[in-house]
């Protein structure tokens, strides 16, 4: 076995600059503030500073979506989705108080008060250059905001959120424009015009070559066609492609594609599924669960169904290794990165367990697979069931330590829903697995 080089995640240097460059966004405020005299100033000040860092932020909910992959496949994309939502709250919040602080201070200029904002907004739009344009950009992000919430967006069917979702860029690129045209900072100093240009260009620049211009050319390479679907087990299919050179996709096991197949009524909705076997220089496959219209769809398509294809995505890759020893642990449909991690991580017999949970027998995709790749390997299969009488499995620190006396020196792999991934998260860590060695991506649609 080659000797294991683990590839670090760069999340820490990438905190690290961006809360560099939101100090650098107060000290271009700082550097054109002379001093605050009145209260009206200090609100008017506070307007600003809010102000600029909701300009700084949006590029950054931007450049969060351009699917780079330095990010997609090094952070991981799930971590991703974490930053850029919760960018996306402080953005939304720093708009809001942006907003009112900056109005409610043009109302005490004007000698009105509190209560002459409203009307002050009305002037401002009407009077001030690109405010308008502002004022649509700052209700698309309230909209969007509106729908990213839990009880909401759970209601809503994923197409619809991530159509919506994709209104990101009209309102970035409605609020910019205010940003050069009323800023201060911008009005007087050439090299801060400079800095947000540069910045907001980088960004776009990224979001059209990882966005468009490089799923362009991946289809037009590959030419990727659906070869057959297998049912697996009651409500779990298979989904087979061939393609032209799939090899040089770039692809890895544990790794994920967002997938459009080209057939009536799927031609608009675009899913992330992940490969459930390893890479072939011919064929890939997903194997997916029907949870929704477009997954209990998949098990309809016909051979020949052309397929376009974003990614590869993800960090739960053999990259993350720094162990002889790996637990690959599974929850429900969870188990197809993990199982092409079973079948393609390098070890000697021994070295490799996966523990496999699922509601029932019946629900265990690909168990025969998975059999197989254990008997030909020397690899441990374990699985997690509920009772006949309905009662869950114990994974516990004390049932992992009993399991894997070892499991300390393990690395451990790990993809399954959100509240069973915290519950194994919390056993490995009770039965002493550091966290740097827990390698997980979990996602709530």
């Amino acid at each position: 076995m080659r000797a294991i080089r683990p590839r670090r995640s760069p999340a820490v240097p990438l905190l690290v600059a961006l809360w560099a460059g939101a100090a650098g966004v107060i000290w271009m405020w700082w550097s054109n503030t002379p001093s605050i005299a009145d209260n009206s100033g200090r609100i008017l000040n506070a307007g600003r500073i809010t102000g600029l860092l909701a300009g700084y932020l949006m590029a950054l909910v931007v450049l969060q979506m351009a699917r780079v992959p330095a990010l997609e496949r090094r952070v991981g994309s799930d971590r991703v989705a974490r930053w850029h939502a919760m960018t996306g709250r402080y953005t939304i919040c720093l708009v809001l108080a942006h907003l009112f602080l900056t109005m409610w201070g043009y109302a005490l200029q004007a000698g009105t008060g509190l209560g002459g904002i409203v009307q002050q907004t009305v002037d401002s739009v009407q009077q001030l250059p690109d405010v308008g344009k502002a004022a649509i950009g700052a209700g698309l992000l309230l909209l969007i905001g509106l729908i990213s919430i839990g009880p909401i967006r759970r209601r809503l069917s994923y197409d619809l959120w991530y159509h919506v979702h994709l209104l990101t860029y009209a309102a970035t690129y409605l609020s910019f424009w205010h940003q050069l045209s009323t800023g201060n900072e911008f009005v007087a100093q050439a090299w801060a015009r400079t800095a947000w240009y540069a910045l907001y260009g980088s960004v776009t620049a990224l979001v059209i070559w990882y966005r468009i211009i490089t799923p362009i050319r991946l289809n037009m390479r590959h030419r990727l066609r659906v070869e057959a679907v297998v049912e697996e087990t009651p409500g779990i299919v298979s989904v087979l492609m061939t393609g032209r050179k799939l090899h040089r996709m770039g692809a890895a096991a544990g790794q994920f594609f967002r997938w459009r197949f080209l057939a009536p009524g799927m031609r608009f909705s675009s899913h992330p599924y992940s490969l459930s076997a390893a890479p072939r220089p011919n064929m890939l496959r997903i194997t997916v669960k029907a949870i929704g219209d477009h997954s209990s769809a998949l098990r309809d398509l016909r051979p020949g169904t052309r397929v376009w294809a974003e990614g590869p995505y993800g960090a739960l890759t053999a990259d993350r290794r720094s162990r002889g020893k790996v637990l690959l642990v599974a929850g429900g449909v969870g188990i197809t990165p993990m199982r092409a991690l079973f079948e393609t991580l390098p070890g000697a017999a021994g070295d490799l367990t996966l523990l496999y949970r699922a509601n029932s027998t019946q629900d265990l995709a690909l168990w025969d697979e998975l059999a197989q790749i254990a008997e030909e390997r020397g690899a441990r299969l374990m699985y997690a069931v509920n009772s006949p009488e309905g009662a869950r499995p114990d994974i516990s620190a004390d049932t992992l330590r009993r399991k894997l006396p070892d499991i300390d020196r393990h690395d451990v792999f790990m993809c399954g829903p959100p509240g069973f991934a915290q519950q194994v998260y919390e056993a490995l860590r009770g039965a002493g697995v550091p966290a740097r060695r827990i390698h997980h991506e979990s996602f709530e649609m």
